[in-house]
C-alpha cells in the first residue's frame, strides 16, 4: 500500500522541533539519527554537521511524522520549501515508474538508488514546486 507522509526540514532546530511534537503527541520516536551516525565507509557528500539530526520520525495514529536538519552547504529553509511529501511504495518498479511521472519537467535531487540504511531512496522538485522523498524499504 502507497504511504504519503510529511516530512520537515529545519535549519538546525529538527531536534527541539520534535521533542515538542513528541510532547504535543505523547508518543516516542520511532527513528532518532544525527548526521554523526552515518559509517565512516559512507561517501559523504561534505556534510559535517555532527550532532544535527539527519532523521528522525513519530508515529502519530497511523501516519508517521519526519524530519531533519538541512546540512549548511544547502540554501536555510523558509517557509515554502520547509517541508516534502515522503512517498513510500512497495516495490523498486513502483518507485521509478511514480519518479518518473512526478520528475517529468521538474528536477531530481538525487537519482532513485539503494542508501546506506537499506532503502530504495530519491528525492525530486516536480514542475509545480512540491518537493518528493520517494522510498522503498525492500530496497531489493
Amino acid at each position: 500500500m502507497i504511504k504519503l507522509n510529511p516530512y520537515l526540514n529545519f535549519n538546525g532546530n529538527a531536534e527541539e522541533a520534535f521533542n515538542f511534537y513528541k510532547s504535543v503527541f505523547g508518543v516516542e520516536f520511532t527513528s532518532f539519527q544525527r548526521f554523526s551516525d552515518i559509517p565512516s565507509d559512507v561517501p559523504n557528500p561534505g556534510i559535517d554537521e555532527g550532532s544535527k539530526i539527519m532523521h528522525v520520525s513519530l508515529s502519530v495514529g497511523s501516519n508517521v511524522l519526519m524530519g531533519s536538519d538541512v546540512p549548511s552547504k544547502f540554501p536555510p529553509i523558509s517557509t515554502g520549501n520547509n517541508f516534502n511529501i515522503s512517498l513510500d511504495t512497495e516495490s523498486r518498479e513502483e518507485a521509478d515508474r511514480y519518479f518518473k511521472a512526478l520528475s517529468d519537467g521538474g528536477q531530481v535531487t538525487m537519482p532513485l538508488e539503494k542508501t546506506f540504511w537499506g532503502a530504495y531512496f530519491g528525492m525530486l522538485t516536480d514542475k509545480f514546486g512540491t518537493q518528493w522523498m520517494l522510498n522503498c524499504e525492500t530496497g531489493e
